[in-house]
């Protein structure tokens, strides 16, 4: 009962401060799905792309059953759940976080000496490092080492120590194996104006930019697609006339923008939008 208790009021404590948690079984994984929503007969959450159940009301469907709701966590379907846990799990993405798993010795002296220092948590094999900024997912990244933050769930084992710095460009090129599907269609940045040449001098202002974008679709938690669109608009307006924004540039805010559970076309509309408002678009 001490254990339920405990593990219980960890996650209530998570969800207070904005982390969606579920319970974990035996083994460090989720619970099954209920026979209702066996083999996802259900449909699940559209796309899977937010954290919480679908219409049933048990902690169905692993890393997207993670709820900031009090009155879910405490409920009576997810009482038996609690009293078989073996820990507590979090959605890093849905709290605008990113964790990267170090499994062994070699995957943290390499983080140590490739990554900004940020929060760590001793784990069981290795260390947690926390960064504040979300994106997709992925295993296997690296020897021992795997990325959990949309559409992933990670084991709480503690606050940690250190203050979490911002997720690193580096981080998001270890899933880069491949080009960025996540796009707006048919972008055709407009050719720079003022003789060509780029006021800003310097690419890290683009980039700094860039990343405050990000940050601030991230940390938003109310009126998402509005404050895309404004986040759009106000990137455009900076630099959507110089001619420095590349497709990578624009994939990294649509994928903020999705890990906040935006469809792909709600994006390319606000894209679009912004730029007609810019009177950047050639329509």
């Amino acid at each position: 009962m001490t254990a339920t208790i405990n593990h219980l009021e960890t996650a209530l404590k998570l969800a207070a401060h904005g982390v969606p948690a579920l319970p974990l079984r035996e083994g460090k994984v989720p619970f099954g799905n209920c026979p209702a929503c066996a083999k996802n007969a259900c449909g699940g959450r559209p796309n899977m792309k937010t954290p919480g159940p679908c219409t049933c009301p048990a902690p169905c469907h692993g890393w997207a059953a993670a709820t900031t709701d009090p009155g879910v966590i405490n409920s009576t379907p997810w009482a038996r759940a609690w009293r078989e846990a073996a820990g507590v799990a979090y959605h890093p993405g849905g709290a605008g976080l990113t964790v990267v798993d170090l499994d062994n010795a070699e995957a943290i002296a390499w983080a140590r000496t490739s990554l900004p220092v940020t929060r760590t948590v001793p784990t069981t094999r290795g260390e947690h490092w926390i960064y504040r900024g979300a994106m997709q997912g992925a295993n296997g990244v690296q020897p021992g080492m795997d990325i959990k933050s949309t559409m992933a769930y990670a084991r709480w084992l503690g606050p940690g120590t250190g203050t979490i710095a911002a997720l690193p460009d580096t981080v998001r090129a270890l899933t880069m194996k491949e080009p960025i599907p996540v796009h707006p269609a048919s972008l055709t940045v407009p050719a720079p104006v003022g003789g060509g040449e780029c006021p800003h001098r310097t690419l890290t202002y683009l980039d700094r930019g860039i990343a405050m974008a990000e940050q601030r679709i991230t940390e938003t938690r109310e009126a998402v697609h509005a404050t895309v669109y404004r986040t759009f608009l106000a990137v455009l307006s900076t630099h959507g006339r110089c001619g420095c924004l590349t497709e990578a540039h624009t994939a990294r805010l649509f994928t903020a923008a999705q890990a906040k559970g935006e469809s792909a076309r709600h994006c390319t509309e606000a894209w679009t939008n912004a730029l007609t408002t810019l009177g950047l678009s050639h329509v």
